[in-house]
C-alpha cells in the first residue's frame, strides 16, 4: 500500500485566516494571476480591435500572434514561468490558423469557443460521477496529488462542488456565446467574447476559493514520501552502523 493511499491521522488543524489566505495563494499562482490574465486577453482584444477598424481578418490574425508570440518572448528572457503564456500562444496559433483557412473573423473565435465548452461539459461530468477534474488540475499544487480521492473526504467534497460550479459557469457562458457565433456578425462576438472572458473565470475562481478555504487541509503527499525517505535513509544507516560494531 502506497502513502497515497495508506490511511493516516489527518494533518493538524490550520488556523481559518491561515487556510483562507493558502488557499487564495495557491489558486492565484495556478491560474496565472494578474499578469497570466492579461496575456491570455490581450491577443484577441487586439484582434476584435483591429477587425473592428478595418475589417481584414488576415492583418488582424497576424497582429494577434504576433503579441501571443511576443509575451512567451519577453517571459523568456525575464526567466519568468512560461506555462500561462504558452497555453495562450497555443490557443491563439489555432485561432489564427482557422481565421486564415476560412477567411472569417469567426473562424479565429471557434476553437477557443468549441475548447471553453467542452470544459463545461468535463467539469459538470467529473463532478457528477466522484472523480471532479479540479481536484486533478489543483492537486500537484496544493502537494496532495490525488490524496483527496481517498483519505480526504471533506476535501473532495470541496473540489466537486467546485467542479460544478466551474462546469456550470462555463455552460452558460457558451449557452451566451454560441447563438452570437451562428446568428450574430464578427464584431459582434469579438466585443461579447472579450467582455465575458474575465467574470466568468473571477466568478469560478471565487467559489473554488469559498468551497477549499471551508474545507479541511490537504494532505502534503510530498512531505509524506520524503519524511519516509528520510526514516529509510537513518534505518539502513543505523544498520550499517551496528553491523559494523
Amino acid at each position: 500500500m502506497t502513502s497515497f493511499d495508506r490511511p493516516s491521522p489527518p494533518n493538524p488543524p490550520e488556523p481559518a485566516a491561515d487556510q483562507s489566505a493558502v488557499t487564495q495563494a495557491a489558486l492565484f499562482d495556478a491560474f496565472g494571476g494578474i499578469r497570466g490574465t492579461v496575456e491570455t486577453m490581450l491577443p484577441g482584444l487586439l484582434f476584435v480591435m483591429i477587425y473592428t477598424i478595418n475589417k481584414d481578418v488576415k492583418s488582424s490574425a497576424i497582429a494577434a500572434g504576433a503579441v501571443a508570440v511576443l509575451l512567451v518572448i519577453v517571459r523568456l528572457l525575464r526567466k519568468d514561468t512560461v506555462k500561462h503564456a504558452f497555453s495562450g500562444v497555443f490557443g491563439v496559433g489555432v485561432g489564427v490558423a482557422f481565421a486564415l483557412f476560412t477567411g472569417s473573423a469567426k473562424g479565429f473565435y471557434l476553437p477557443g469557443m468549441i475548447y471553453g465548452a467542452g470544459l463545461g461539459v468535463a467539469f459538470t461530468l467529473s463532478a457528477l460521477v466522484g472523480f471532479p477534474l479540479l481536484g486533478v488540475v489543483l492537486g500537484p499544487v496544493f502537494k496532495e496529488n490525488l490524496s483527496w480521492r481517498t483519505r480526504n473526504p471533506g476535501r473532495k467534497k470541496a473540489y466537486v462542488k467546485a467542479s460544478l460550479a466551474w462546469g456550470l459557469i462555463f455552460l452558460a457562458k457558451y449557452a451566451i456565446l454560441f447563438p452570437l457565433y451562428w446568428w450574430g456578425d464578427a464584431t459582434q462576438l469579438g466585443w461579447v467574447l472579450i467582455a465575458l472572458k474575465l467574470p466568468p473565470m473571477v466568478l469560478a475562481v471565487y467559489f473554488t476559493w469559498l468551497f477549499l478555504a471551508k474545507a479541511p487541509p490537504p494532505i502534503d503527499v510530498i512531505a509524506e514520501y520524503e519524511a519516509e525517505e528520510a526514516a529509510e535513509k537513518a534505518a539502513k544507516a543505523a544498520a550499517a552502523r551496528d553491523r559494523g560494531l
